[in-house]
């Protein structure tokens, strides 16, 4: 029996559904999870069903749902359960969370294809034994299948069994499609599948080094030139085939060359398509095989022995950096594919993607459907094209960022979330969900597994595991044995004593990059901040240069000959003189990425130098890049910010220098102490992960803080126990529950008086289970032109935080307060 109305979810800031009515033409067919193209207010808008209903609200106007955009519905029903559960928990729109999780609308040509199952085969085969020939037209094996169908289902299907192919939708003059598809599709005859028509694929050509017995005998290595046997060495020693641009740039030839080496029969090229979500550089790779150490099977037998129970679970991999963690992943999605399931691989970084993307392929796209890639750095069209490929059960692995949690896998047996303690998992915008939450919830809800894996787990993550919540796991060794690299301090203070210089490179980093150079190995030198100098000050006043829109300094970007706002994006010319006193004297503050660059390259000449940070790596292709020659070797320094600190494995990095290590402790966040500790021993975690031993300078102004100290030491245990004594005795996660609640406007005085209303609800439950910290101005007091003003709730309880929570968004409709006015954070990670 067919139900007239349906509840939809709309991208508005508005925490309600809205019923509409259902057209008779598609009330056989309307599912939930289905996206419908509805009428809002006095526009069109893309919804999402969440539920069927019987009845609509009394004395509401209805209307009627204009268009059903999918066959197949786009979320599942496990899905809608997680939106669910994120509106509730992060007190957000669930239109905004669906908005989250579907792929972008793109204009692209679908193709929805009928294939007959062989349910359907059988039915027609059983009734056309009774005709003359086996061969019958159409109108006859329709006639055969009049008893069990009607003759419109018949006719159908006798269609489909005569092509012997899919075929394409298209409307029909004699079939009524929307009742005939949704029948045979509940007695299982025919199935719908949604293809989206590939539109023109970009190619790329591809070089290779001809076979010995192929190349002509008398160009041998030694007869080779200068250049023709770099490319030789890149072809044949360090890389394999290459696709034609990285062979250029990594060879330092122009195209002249590489096409006269072809013409002399030295190489062999041909083009290849590039799928978007594979990365065009990593031709020909193959994972390295080893034996798993003592430590990684007993890991293995923890993950087999959680499979076996075939319950939900989650385990928490705690490695020290180099322990082997991406192969004890690479091994449980084995296990999980071996037992018919699919799975999920979240990493913190778009560059992390493209690394475990491309192993994942290696291992697991021969042997099974294929591994999707998804990530915000894909255009819309390759975004919704992997979407699909998902959807349609033509992936069963799929590897990404924070939202690929919502990848629409059926039958999920394993979700994997790498470096579970980086902040990217959080998102910024509404709804403000975390990664790895979400992960552990989608795993309840699918009966999976969660393997949360990290050399620093947060502290909440591992409070958990301590307490028996998660299953520990631990790897308390690196791979093969080797040693972790050795860390030193460089007080920044006593560098100044004996130099008298305040160059970013202390003299004993400039020592260890010359020792590097010398040696021929690699260095990795980390600095927390982008451009060329921090701020622009007047030595008059002391005035800074401030973004029009927001409260904080504008940063010089020297290549760009520009300042640059890093929150809202605005820019504006470098000031002459001095905006407030015209004072000639301006001053450019502090080291950015860019001027580091720029004294490394003065300092060492013939060093080969790059930098990778969000202004040198904006695509997937300039982050592969760059990160491909420093693997090839044809880079000896790589400057980077916090990026580079994360998941690499570069087997020639003998030396990690940090630049203001401290930098981080100075902000206004109780997690000050556990961020700059998690970076400083996550970069140190990048040297010496080969055969050759590393060594880490950490430059510091505070060398005897215990974040650096326990980071020297790469002790968690230690930084663990003390960090939560302060946790505790300040009554911060892990022992309570914490809101962020930002009030904003463009005006002031409507920014203070929204404020105030709901102080006046606040107030009266502060020292009743929870405690109410503001209304104060937000430590970004003015952020994208909007005033700020912020309220801290922390409570033992949460569930009397979420309501709380609840009851002030029912407050600021009631008192007029627009829905967009309060931004609520649940478990933030940032308070500015």
């Amino acid at each position: 029996m067919s139900v007239p109305y349906c509840n939809v979810a709309l991208p508005v800031p508005l925490r309600t559904l809205f019923t509409y009515a259902i057209p008779a033409n598609l009330s056989d067919s309307l599912q939930p999870g289905h996206r419908v193209l509805v009428p809002f207010r006095k526009k069109s808008m893309v919804g999402v069903v969440v539920e069927l209903a019987d009845s609509a609200p009394p004395k509401t106007k209805i209307r009627e749902l204009t268009k059903l955009l999918d066959f197949t519905p786009a979320v599942t029903p496990k899905l809608i359960e997680l939106a669910q559960w994120l509106a509730n928990y992060y007190v957000a729109p669930i239109g905004e969370v669906f908005r989250t999780m579907l792929p972008p609308l793109v204009e692209l040509k679908t193709q929805r294809l009928v294939v007959i199952t062989q349910a359907g085969s059988d039915l027609i085969a059983e009734h056309a034994n009774s005709l003359a020939s086996p061969n019958a037209p159409g109108n006859s094996i329709a006639s055969s299948l009049a008893t069990p169908l009607a003759l419109e289902e018949a006719q159908f299907l006798a269609i489909l069994y005569i092509k012997k192919s899919p075929i394409q939708l298209r409307r029909s003059d004699h079939i009524n499609l929307n009742t005939v598809i949704p029948r045979l599709q509940r007695r299982g005859l025919i199935e719908l599948r949604e293809v989206i028509q590939s539109r023109e694929r970009k190619t790329q050509r591809v070089v290779a080094w001809k076979s010995p017995t192929d190349a002509p005998k008398s160009d041998t290595p030694s007869s080779l030139g200068e250049k023709e046997e770099r490319v030789r060495h890149l072809l044949t020693t360090e890389r394999g085939a290459l696709p034609l641009a990285q062979l250029l740039k990594l060879a330092k030839v122009s195209r002249s060359v590489i096409d006269r080496m072809q013409k002399d029969g030295l190489i062999e090229s041909w083009d290849e398509t590039i799928d978007p979500a594979e990365d065009p550089f990593d031709t020909g790779y193959t994972p390295p095989a080893h034996e798993l150490n003592p430590d990684q099977e007993s890991a293995m037998l923890a993950i087999r022995s959680r499979f076996e129970l075939g319950e939900f679970g989650t385990l928490l991999l705690h490695g020290v950096t180099g322990s082997g963690k991406t192969e004890v992943y690479l091994r449980a999605v084995q296990e999980t594919l071996a037992r018919g399931k699919t799975a999920i691989i979240l990493v913190p970084e778009i560059a992390l993607t493209l690394w475990v993307g491309r192993q994942c392929r290696a291992w697991f796209g021969a042997r099974f459907e294929g591994v999707a890639v998804l990530h915000s750095a894909l255009s819309d069209v390759e975004r919704a094209r992997e979407w699909w490929r998902v959807r349609n059960g033509e992936a069963r692995v799929v590897v990404g960022t924070r939202s690929a949690i919502f990848a629409p896998l059926q039958n999920l047996g394993l979700i994997i979330v790498d470096e579970e303690q980086e902040n990217s998992y959080k998102q910024e915008e509404t709804p403000k969900y975390h990664g790895r939450d979400a992960a552990i919830v989608r795993a309840k809800l699918e009966n999976a597994v969660a393997l949360l894996g990290s050399a620093t787990p947060s502290l909440e993550t591992y409070h958990h595991a301590q307490s028996g919540k998660y299953e520990l796991i631990t790897l308390a060794s690196r791979v093969a044995a080797r040693p972790l690299a050795g860390v030193e301090i460089i007080d920044l203070r006593e560098d100044f004593k004996q130099t008298h210089q305040t160059s970013p490179i202390s003299a004993a980093l400039h020592a260890g990059l010359q020792e590097c150079l010398a040696n021929k190995t690699q260095a990795l030198i980390l600095i927390n901040r982008r451009g060329y100098s921090w701020s622009v000050l007047c030595r008059s006043c002391g005035a800074s240069v401030q973004c029009a829109n927001c409260s904080i300094s504008m940063t010089h970007h020297k290549s760009r000959n520009r300042l640059e706002c890093h929150y809202c994006g605005s820019t504006q010319q470098i000031p002459k003189q001095c905006p407030k006193c015209q004072s000639q004297y301006v001053y450019f503050f502090g080291e950015g990425s860019e001027q580091l660059e720029e004294r490394l390259r003065k300092e060492f000449p013939g060093a080969r130098i790059a930098r990778l940070d969000r202004d040198t790596a904006r695509t997937k292709r300039q982050y592969q890049e760059t990160l491909g020659a420093f693997a090839a070797g044809a880079l000896d320094i790589l400057v980077g910010t916090q990026m580079l600190a994360k998941g690499h494995d570069f087997h020639r990095v003998t030396l990690v220098g940090v630049i203001s290590a401290d930098s981080s402790l100075t902000m206004p966040d109780f997690r000050a102490a556990e961020r700059t500790f998690q970076l400083l021993t996550q970069v140190a975690g990048r040297a010496g992960r080969g055969d050759l031993p590393g060594r880490v300078l950490i430059q510091t102004y505070y060398p005897d803080h215990y974040a650096i100290q326990d980071a020297v030491r790469q002790d968690y245990s230690a930084f663990f126990e003390r960090e939560l004594r302060f946790r505790r005795m300040m009554a911060y996660p892990p022992f309570t529950a914490l809101a962020n609640i930002i009030v904003r406007d463009t005006s002031l005085e409507n920014a203070i008086r929204y404020s105030r209303q709901l102080s006046e609800y606040f107030s009266p439950h502060d020292g009743k289970g929870l405690r109410v910290l503001g209304p104060a101005s937000a430590p970004l007091s003015r952020l994208k032109r909007e005033h700020r003003f912020q309220f801290l709730l922390k409570s033992p309880k949460r569930a009397l935080l979420t309501k709380l929570l609840s009851g002030a968004i029912s407050y600021a409709d009631s008192h007029q307060i627009p829905p967009t006015a309060a931004v609520i954070d649940v478990d933030p990670l940032n308070l500015m």
